[in-house]
């Protein structure tokens, strides 16, 4: 496998691959030279200047480029019959990343996104006791970085609750309200929105890029049962109420993990074995699809904003 981006999470891919018992990392592309060189240099892999060079190489590579390059370089790859994961977003718009789709399945090729909440452990722990979601509450608070600001905090964050959510409930939202605003980029820094499914669930999402605190948290009500999940700390408890109205309090058994390692090796698996990868392209591209349809709610409700304000005396 090789990496295609060696920038902050480019070199996370890096140093799991070269570790790795599965798979042998055989390669390094950076539009930086000298980036690319020190991390050839800091993992032991050769370094190549294009992606184009990689072809009859490798059996499988990680695009972790800016999101706006994504298609270009994973459908290159695949043309050249390469497996690809794929960083979150899948693209920045739905025709690049139905382009991707199109390309991996013409081809017969692996396609994963790295949507990484999938393999945080307790996320896995939860999975296994939903039975029917009726309500969450999720908050996504990040301070400010200059890292991933060619998307809006919709795609840059929003979206790991996302796919998520949508993995849990099994079903697309009839129904989408958002609000959000910039504050220190061009594009959406804070979003909120409220997700509407058929049958009567209801998700409510926050997420921030310029918070003055990190959380990552996640709360879920089902019949008879609350489960609160923290996934910073991986883990994750569950309250139940009885028959006889007693609430009981367990935590939920969790093997601590990095995700990242488990996203990988998840790939490197429906690499060996020809299987459909958790978090596919088609996954990628629905979790892309309803970004873009909150985004377009912002924009609607930051329109009517506007005139309230310009109407003021």
């Amino acid at each position: 496998m090789a990496v295609i981006g060696a920038g902050s999470f480019g070199r996370h891919h890096l140093r799991i691959l070269s570790k790795s018992e599965n798979a042998q990392l055989a390669g390094v592309v950076d539009s930086n030279a000298d980036r690319a060189a020190a991390a050839g240099a800091e993992y032991s892999c050769p370094v190549f200047a294009t992606p184009a060079e990689l072809a009859g190489k490798i059996d499988a590579a990680v695009v972790a480029v800016p999101t706006s390059a994504h298609a270009e370089v994973g459908c290159a790859l695949l043309e050249k019959g390469i497996d690809v994961l794929v960083e979150k977003p899948i693209a920045h718009d739905l025709a690049s990343a139905e382009r991707l789709v199109e390309t991996a399945a013409r081809r017969g090729r692996i396609l994963q996104v790295g949507h990484l909440e999938r393999f945080n452990p307790a996320v896995a722990a939860l999975k296994t006791m939903v039975r029917l979601p009726l309500f969450f509450e999720i908050h996504r608070l990040s301070l400010f970085s200059p890292r991933s600001l060619d998307v809006d905090v919709v795609l840059d964050l929003m979206i790991h609750d996302l796919d998520i959510v949508l993995d849990l409930v099994g079903k697309m939202p009839e129904e989408i309200r958002a609000a959000g605003i910039s504050i220190l980029s061009d594009k959406v820094d804070i979003a909120n929105v409220r997700l509407a499914f058929p049958g009567g669930c209801v998700a409510n999402l926050t997420a921030s890029r310029v918070s003055t605190e990190r959380v990552r948290k996640l709360r879920l009500f089902q019949p008879h049962q609350y489960v609160s999940l923290d996934y910073q700390k991986q883990d994750a408890v569950v309250f139940t109420v009885s028959g006889n109205q007693q609430i009981g309090f367990q935590p939920l058994s969790v093997a601590k993990d990095e995700p990242l390692r488990l996203e990988i090796e998840a790939f490197v698996d429906a690499v060996r074995n020809r299987s459909r990868p958790p978090g596919s392209g088609e996954e990628g591209l629905r979790a892309l699809e309803i970004a873009l349809a909150i985004l377009g709610k912002i924009e609607e409700h930051a329109k009517v904003v506007a005139q309230q304000i310009q109407s003021l005396p």
